[in-house]
């Protein structure tokens, strides 16, 4: 929250029981940020001077709920309770309006990790399987709970060194199995929360789990993993693939595709994944990419048989992709 020192607010800051905390105009210092957590005001719900009437983006929104779940998530750290309750009222329904941006590939962008990963990551998976959630049509009470599962999916990593967890080189073998114990550590602290139901407990347990049993931490298979948790899954890998990490830069689209779909068979609901892909590609009719090549051209068809090989106009030009073995879709452009 410190980043809001300095700034002006618009309006009265009002609590919960209509009495004014911060009266308007006052520029914001430690002691007023201390005000507002002490009350649970949702800072995300401040309008700041020279803010009024401006929607905020994608990106915006992003940026402030990755903040705000930051400052949640290290209250952990001194309360050792799971602040589950003030994460549902003041990061879920942000976490659900940035899904229903109308732009994905915009989305994409917003939530990509880049800088404070740990974070970023939650708040990108929280978004995406909440997207995948609404393309498979469940309902707005079962959107809430997997919203929340998902923010919460990596909560074990709380108790992992923050220096493994940010380590720029390749891992030893036993500092892996101890970034591997945050499945079961994430279980242990949501078993112990209010408000923490099944889907809950059980993605932050079963979220790195497979289909063919070679996942962990117990090695499960196809109908034991949790539903929610199949979903998690397929958001965690698409996020942390495409996000830059202190050990890799983000994948390139094609490869992230293709290396999804050919596990869809095998380590990943194919289901899910199947939903998922379908509806990225099929919006990328219209869309500028970048070609594997270098060249910069627009999708204007997709193939039936494979849709992640569309046809390209690049000029007056027209490629196929299903007919070319050599070039790939790089990235989409961002509008």
């Amino acid at each position: 929250m410190e980043r809001y020192l300095g700034k002006r607010i618009k309006h009265d800051l009002i609590n919960a029981y209509g009495v004014t905390v911060i009266p308007a105009n006052s520029i914001l210092n430690a002691e007023h940020l201390e005000l507002i957590r002490k009350q649970k005001i949702n800072i995300l719900d401040i309008i700041f001077a020279g803010e009024e009437g401006q929607a905020p983006s994608c990106k915006e929104l992003a940026y402030n709920v990755v903040n705000a779940s930051k400052d949640l998530f290290e209250s952990f750290r001194i309360s050792r309770k799971v602040p589950l309750a003030d994460i549902r009222k003041e990061v879920v329904p942000v976490v659900q309006e940035i899904s229903r941006h109308s732009d994905i590939f915009a989305l994409f962008d917003a939530i990509q990790g880049k800088d404070d990963y740990t974070y970023q990551h939650n708040i990108g998976v929280g978004v995406l399987s909440t997207l995948i959630g609404r393309w498979m049509n469940m309902s707005e009470s079962e959107l809430s709970v997997l919203s929340l599962a998902a923010t919460l999916h990596d909560i074990g990593k709380l108790k992992i060194p923050s220096e493994i967890l940010n380590k720029p080189g390749k891992l030893t073998p036993d500092e892996y199995e101890l970034v591997k114990k945050h499945t079961i550590l994430g279980y242990e602290m949501l078993k112990e929360t209010t408000g923490a139901n099944s889907h809950i407990t059980l993605t932050a347990l079963q979220h790195h789990e497979r289909n063919d049993g070679r996942g962990y931490p117990l090695g499960l298979k196809e109908e034991q993993i949790d539903a929610y948790a199949k979903i998690v899954a397929v958001a965690d890998i698409f996020h942390a693939m495409s996000s830059r990490r202190p050990y890799h830069e983000p994948v390139p689209f094609h490869i992230i595709v293709d290396q999804m779909r050919r596990g869809s068979f095998g380590a990943l609901d194919p289901h899910i994944v199947s939903v998922f892909l379908v509806n990225i590609v099929k919006r990328t009719v219209g869309r500028e990419v970048i070609l594997t090549d270098g060249r910069v051209g627009e999708i204007v068809y997709l193939n039936p048989h494979d849709i992640e090989t569309p046809l390209v106009k690049v000029d007056d030009e027209y490629i196929d992709l299903s007919k070319l073995n050599t070039i790939k879709i790089k990235e989409i452009s961002i509008e």
